[in-house]
């Protein structure tokens, strides 16, 4: 029984070696992939402010603007832009993008727009409706991807098809704080915007500028969101395989010491069985 046992604990301790390996490599990968990532989102921040500021001046000085993109109408269906991870092994990434998203869904129909894999799994499963020009991956997605994408939201807007667009991504706040969010894209929110006493003049006008500017203010906070989003996920899959790499030494340093107790049991049973054979031999002479 006992050799049974230390066989059993020398196979375990062979899978969880092998195991961490895994672990270990996936974090070396994740650690250099966060580096690029992180570049990709410092660089794309300070287009998407001045993107964000141009569009909110247009509409903080000009109160006679009477643009849809700005004053909204009755929502009777929305849109969700989704930013999830192209995997899984990212500790609670994914699922707080989800858990978000249940929090906010009212009883008003919407319509979803993926980006990354785990996304388009989930509401398929989920039996909502998914837009056809979403992206599969969000790892390396190129501002002229987040440009069809913005192109298509805006003519869906445009046709009345959707009332509302609101963006769900993770912001990177540090490698161990990521922050699920949810932001309004259409019509565009201005509460956070304290407007200054100066008066704009604007050509060809304000409906004309923020009609030819929209795409592009679009297609920037989609792709803010997913340089985000990706670099988020690279953080959080890099602590899930530390925990995970820490989590497998600790549980070959408990197999190594079982062993080395069923081992010593082991040896002490034969011991017994030795001695106890050879005053058997001595009473019989």
């Amino acid at each position: 029984m006992a050799g049974t046992s230390m066989k059993d604990i020398r196979l375990r301790i062979k899978s969880v070696r092998s195991t961490m390996q895994i672990t270990k490599a996936m974090q070396l990968v994740a650690s250099s992939k966060l580096r690029q990532a992180r570049s990709r989102m410092e660089a794309s921040r300070p287009y998407l402010e001045i993107a964000r500021d141009t569009i909110e001046d247009i509409a903080a000085h000009n109160t006679g603007c009477d643009s849809p993109y700005l004053n909204g109408r009755p929502v009777r269906k929305r849109c969700l832009v989704v930013v999830a991870g192209d995997r899984g092994l990212a500790g609670s990434y994914n699922a707080n993008v989800f858990k978000l998203i249940r929090s906010e869904l009212s009883e008003t129909d919407f319509c979803v727009l993926s980006i990354g894999r785990k996304a388009r799994e989930y509401f398929a499963y989920q039996g909502a409706e998914i837009l056809d020009f979403g992206a599969e991956k969000a790892e390396g997605l190129a501002m002229e991807a987040c440009r069809r994408m913005a192109d298509g939201l805006i003519a869906r807007f445009d046709a009345g098809e959707i009332d509302e667009v609101d963006l769900v991504y993770t912001r990177f706040v540090s490698v161990l704080n990521q922050q699920a969010q949810s932001q309004r894209l259409l019509p565009v929110s201005l509460e956070a915007r304290k407007s200054s006493a100066r008066q704009m003049i604007f050509e060809p006008g304000p409906e004309a500028l923020i009609r030819r500017a929209m795409p592009d203010y679009l297609a920037g906070m989609i792709y803010a969101a997913v340089c985000d989003s990706v670099a988020s996920e690279q953080a959080a899959r890099r602590v899930a395989m530390d925990a995970a790499s820490k989590n497998a030494s600790e549980m070959i340093d408990d197999l190594n010491l079982r062993y080395n107790r069923a081992r010593q049991a082991s040896i002490t049973q034969e011991l017994t069985e030795i001695v106890a054979g050879a005053e058997s031999e001595n009473e019989e002479i």
